[in-house]
C-alpha cells in the first residue's frame, strides 16, 4: 500500500491570524502583506471563524464596481466587524488527517483552506495551493 503522508507534512504552520475585535481594515492589510486568502480568527489559540479576502470584497462591492481599483474604500469596512463577515461554522482538520482526507473534504464542501487543529487548538492551516504544490512534487 502507498504512504500518504498527514497533513502535518505540508500544511502551513507560520499562521497569520486576527482577533474578532481587530477590525476589516487591518484584515485587509494583513491579505495584501502576506499575500494570502485566508485569516483564521481567533481567541487565544482557539480558533472562533475563518475570514477571506473573498468576504471583504463582498461587502465592499469593490468587484463589482472598481474592477481594476486596488484600493478598496475603508469606510465600508467601519460598517462591519470581523465577527459579522467571518465564516463562523469552521470545519477543521486534526494534523494526522491524510493529504487526500484533507482533498476530499476541499473538493466536496468547496473550500479553499481549512484550519489544522490539535486539541482544540489551531496549529495550522492548509490550502488549495498547499495541495497542489505537493502534487507537483510528486510528478
Amino acid at each position: 500500500m502507498r504512504y500518504i503522508p498527514p497533513i502535518s507534512e505540508i500544511m502551513s504552520t507560520n499562521i497569520i491570524a486576527l482577533n474578532r475585535d481587530d477590525d476589516l481594515e487591518t484584515a485587509e492589510i494583513l491579505f495584501k502583506r502576506h499575500k494570502i486568502r485566508h485569516i483564521p480568527v481567533v481567541n487565544g489559540d482557539v480558533i472562533i471563524g475563518m475570514l477571506s479576502y473573498s468576504d471583504l470584497l463582498r461587502i465592499s462591492f469593490a468587484d463589482a464596481v472598481y474592477d481594476t481599483e486596488e484600493e478598496v474604500d475603508t469606510l465600508v469596512y467601519n460598517m462591519f466587524t470581523i465577527d459579522q463577515v467571518m465564516a463562523k461554522n469552521v470545519v477543521t482538520v486534526p494534523p494526522t488527517a491524510t493529504i487526500k482526507e484533507v482533498a476530499k473534504i476541499l473538493a466536496e464542501k468547496e473550500f479553499h483552506a481549512l484550519p489544522v487543529v490539535d486539541e482544540g487548538n489551531l496549529v495550522g492551516i492548509v490550502t488549495t495551493t498547499d495541495l497542489i504544490q505537493y502534487l507537483l512534487k510528486q510528478l
